[in-house]
């Protein structure tokens, strides 16, 4: 038996696989993009056959290719995907409908309006810990049993991208506990069981995978698997998590008292805590937060929540803006990103007066408003693409630095912050973000990702590491960012402009909303 390991993560446009050594070096690191449909206004889906379980078969075979790593030497798989999607699935694990995608899709918005007043606003922040909100796992789960009653009365299982995943290399349906007691409230108990009583409104009980510890061997790669993968049949394979999970855990998340930030598609954090944190609502109108859940880590918890915009943002930005440097990219070499990053850094800190809401898909975290519009304010002839490429980077540092604030309001005050993602590549935005929250920020090595931390999440499965503690001290400081006192001073008196654009056009924005999708 050798001593490697293997993560593979699914993302939004990408996924990505690493092979380790015992040493917990890169050996083999491959990447496979795909594309997200967006079949509908507010609708956004992958196809779980092609997408999930497609680039699973095709990162495993080339990790091992280029590796040339026999697959018996092998130890252990991780695999994390997108967290708080969902797909039904037959008794033989195929898919009955394109996946959706998490809290980017917002078709059921009637179901969350439906199940507040069913329950009661009350009743829903016990249940939910939160306002209902396109995030909500459950709620679409209900969307397919109200709009595709065929669908729902063939589906076997309710997964998301990860349980989906594990099921195919092993047959067994499972999600890691975090991730089932938080994406999926109220369906599953404290104690990680199927709460039978809260699944007479959305789904059958046994329609729902088994919760199980991240790092938990639940099975080994079956035949048909092994054929698909090339991975060997009767390799271990752990539970596995989310994307964000995973990445933070790779990046350093494993103690109280760290807060960390994920800038991919989404701006998703976490912040770790070792007491559980009740669900907060801003007097000052800085929005809300969902309250804290068991998280991965053993005998801790966490505050955790995404935007539906980062990524997302700067490439619509890149797609409708710098449309010649991405056509000539590929004869070029010259990545039509580097060439943003370079323009935002020539323009001064406040992008000249201009200032944009990120809300191009609606929202989620702080606001819980799927109906909420992006927003460029202060637009004049001296604006150029430079000015709206630096303030859509601003946006999303404003809505990290709108968390920090939630934080500071219930007493917390984070001794670390920690950031991982595609983004962090953009050593402007990153100091942009550094410098609007005032704090010291570390930026772990590029292979620091999703994958790095399924294959170390593999590694405590395995028994490579004895738990967490272990895990932390083999990995890498990285490098870390120091704030600029005066743009930082500039970001806090301009944030009250950022957050009032959102509370006073609310009305207007439901209004251009409600229009647009009917």
């Amino acid at each position: 038996m050798g001593r490697y390991l293997i993560g593979i993560d699914i993302g939004t446009y990408e996924s990505r696989g690493m092979l380790l050594d015992s040493n917990y070096h890169v050996v083999s690191d491959c990447s496979v993009k795909h594309s997200m449909s967006n079949p509908k206004p507010g609708f956004f889906e992958h196809d779980a056959e092609d997408i999930w379980g497609g680039d699973f078969c095709k990162i495993a075979k080339s990790l091992l290719s280029e590796s040339h790593v026999a697959p018996e030497d092998v130890e252990c798989v991780g695999a994390s995907a997108l967290g708080t999607d969902c797909v039904p699935v037959d008794h033989s694990c195929t898919p009955l409908r394109p996946a959706i995608l998490y809290g980017i899709d917002a078709r059921a918005t009637e179901e969350a309006r439906w199940l507040t007043e069913y329950y009661g606003e009350s009743e829903v922040n016990r249940l939910f810990g939160h306002k209902i909100n396109s995030g909500d796992t459950a709620t679409k789960i209900l969307w397919i049993k109200n709009n595709e009653p065929e669908v729902y009365d063939r589906t076997y299982k309710f997964l998301t991208g990860s349980s989906f995943i594990t099921a195919k290399l092993t047959g067994q349906y499972v999600i890691d506990q975090a991730l089932a007691k938080g994406s999926f409230r109220p369906l599953y108990n404290a104690d990680g069981t199927v709460n039978e009583a809260q699944c007479e409104v959305f789904c059958r009980p046994n329609q729902l995978a088994e919760s199980r510890v991240s790092t938990d061997i639940v099975g080994t790669v079956t035949k048909a698997a092994s054929i698909a993968t090339g991975l060997a049949q009767g390799t271990p394979v752990v539970t596995g998590t989310g994307d964000s999970t995973s990445e933070a855990i790779s990046a350093g998340l494993v103690e109280a008292g760290t807060v960390f930030f994920q800038y991919g598609s989404s701006m998703f954090y976490y912040y770790c805590t070792d007491k559980f944190i009740d669900a907060y609502t801003s007097p000052s109108g800085n929005g809300s937060l969902k309250g804290g859940k068991d998280f991965t880590i053993p005998g801790t918890f966490c505050l955790g929540d995404g935007t539906n915009a980062a990524g997302t943002l700067t490439r619509w930005v890149r797609d409708t803006f710098y449309k010649s440097e991405l056509l000539t990219e590929a004869t070029t070499g010259e990545n039509a990103y580097t060439v943003m990053s370079e323009e935002a850094s020539e323009v001064p800190v406040g992008a000249d007066g201009l200032i944009m809401l990120p809300y191009i898909y609606g929202e989620r975290s702080p606001l819980q408003d799927s109906e909420a519009l992006g927003m460029i304010f202060g637009l004049t002839g001296g604006h150029d693409r430079r000015h709206i490429n630096r303030a859509a980077l601003e946006s999303v540092a404003y809505s990290t630095y709108q968390h920090m604030r939630l934080f500071s309001e219930i007493g917390l005050e984070p001794e670390r912050v920690i950031t991982a993602g595609g983004g962090t590549k953009n050593i402007t935005w990153m100091q942009i973000v550094c410098d609007m929250l005032g704090k010291p920020l570390q930026i772990p090595e590029d292979f620091q990702c999703s994958a790095y931390g399924d294959a170390m999440i593999a590694a405590i499965g395995s028994g490579q590491l004895a738990g967490f503690s272990a895990l932390r001290r083999v990995l890498p400081t990285g490098r870390v960012l120091v704030p600029n006192s005066e743009n930082h001073q500039y970001y806090a008196q301009h944030y009250p402009i950022f957050r009032d654009l959102y509370l006073n056009n609310r009305s207007a924005m439901y209004t251009l909303s409600r229009e647009n999708h009917k």
